[in-house]
């Protein structure tokens, strides 16, 4: 069990996991553009049903990205055992399929699997707007098994909240600076890159929808910084726009952490109660 639902009975702490997973869910794809309020996310979620006047791809989203949750569980599971187990490659192709949940197959558009053609992106720079190009096609099975390395090590030796938030900054914006997938790598990133820190204990950092603009601006500013990656890049190029982004993510863990401190408050006021009555 993870330490941070560790001393919980069963109802707090699977009302905790909920609210996690449903402010988790929301969080992420409300910055993609989905429209599902909150409350709505979680009635999606719990309730399997629609709301109405909503689109069906924001509900799809909802229980796809729901549904990778529960994907991150299972390899922090997997890594806690005594046989603990790297996270590899088909973990991500699994984890995406869980994301991407538009039903049109596309060739040049694969889910579970790398990008087929190259992608990119504008950037505005002040007065300037500059097309960004992610890594090629060819690059990016090279670039990611030194990503996938770079997670593993940080999944199996994160421990204090500094080294969590460092691993999971560093991983998220080199994830989202390779750009694997053809589509969904916002989500994906925000995904792995709580690996070691759900391992090491504490709650997902989840980056909120009102941070949006400045989330971007981070990301796009550490990429004209790092340059476009190819094979040959280093395996997270470290500037001054990592360390600025360090300190959002930091920021940003304030609304998990509240969550468990609540649930934390209400199991001591419940034990106090119980050693009363006897």
């Amino acid at each position: 069990m993870i330490d941070f639902y560790k001393n919980l009975d069963r109802d707090v702490r699977n009302a905790l996991a909920a609210r996690l997973r449903n402010l988790w869910t929301h969080e992420s794809t409300a910055i993609e553009g989905n429209s599902l309020t909150l409350g709505e996310t979680a009635f999606v979620i719990e309730e399997g049903l629609t709301v109405s006047g909503k689109p069906l791809k924001d509900h799809q989203e909802v229980a796809g990205h729901a549904r990778a949750i529960e994907l991150i569980y299972d390899m922090v599971e997997r890594g806690m055992a005594e046989r603990a187990s790297d996270i590899t490659k088909q973990d991500l192709f699994l984890l995406h399929k869980a994301v991407q949940t538009d039903p049109v197959c596309d060739v040049y558009k694969p889910i579970g699997d790398w990008k087929k053609e190259p992608n990119g992106t504008y950037i505005v720079d002040g007065e300037k707007q500059i097309f960004y190009e992610y890594a090629t096609p060819d690059d990016v099975p090279v670039l990611m098994e030194k990503w996938i390395d770079f997670l593993n090590q940080a999944f199996h030796s994160t421990q204090t909240p500094d080294q969590a938030i460092s691993a999971y900054a560093d991983l998220h914006i080199g994830f989202v600076w390779i750009h694997p997938f053809f589509d969904g790598n916002g989500r994906m990133a925000r995904l792995l890159a709580n690996l070691p820190v759900l391992k090491a204990g504490y709650p997902p950092i989840m980056i909120p929808k009102r941070k949006r603009r400045e989330y971007i601006r981070s990301l796009s500013r550490y990429s004209l910084k790092a340059s476009p990656p190819n094979r040959n890049s280093a395996m997270i190029p470290v500037n001054d726009r990592l360390i600025r982004f360090r300190a959002f993510c930091k920021e940003s863990w304030t609304d998990s952490l509240a969550l468990v401190e609540e649930a934390r408050k209400k199991q001591a006021e419940r034990n106090q109660k119980t050693a009363a009555s006897q």
